[in-house]
């Protein structure tokens, strides 16, 4: 069994910056790949980033690319989420979460945070 925390969201404006964190407890952060993942009032939640279990590998949603870093601490047992540029559309319920392989799907996550909230104003 794994524990989830994210921490780090809130009210920024755009343009600002926010960083998140993703503190891991339970069987061995390093053994899995990590993603973000994020939910906007009213629609489906939708992949933001991943990143592989050495932290050597990443993928974006193309909404986020060039703004997003996605990366790891495996001595630490966290992962983090540094959002640059922010927009009003990232508001959202970002979530973090662990699976087996990279991936863009919500249903390949085994493991999920209880998610924290970002909201920017326009």
């Amino acid at each position: 069994q794994v524990t989830l925390v994210e921490s780090g969201g809130g009210l920024v404006q755009a343009g600002g910056s926010l960083r998140l964190s993703c503190a891991a407890s339970g069987r061995t952060f390093s053994s899995f790949v990590m993603g973000w993942l994020r939910q906007a009032p009213g629609k489906e939640r939708e992949f933001v980033a991943t990143i592989i279990r050495s932290g050597g590998g990443t993928t974006y949603a193309d909404s986020v690319k060039g703004r997003f870093t996605i990366s790891r601490d495996n001595a630490k047992n966290t992962g983090y989420l540094q959002m640059n540029s922010l927009k009003a559309e990232d508001t959202a319920v970002y979530y973090c979460a662990l699976g087996s392989l990279p991936s863009g799907m919500s249903r390949n996550y085994a493991y999920w945070g209880q998610g924290t909230q970002v909201t920017v104003s326009s």
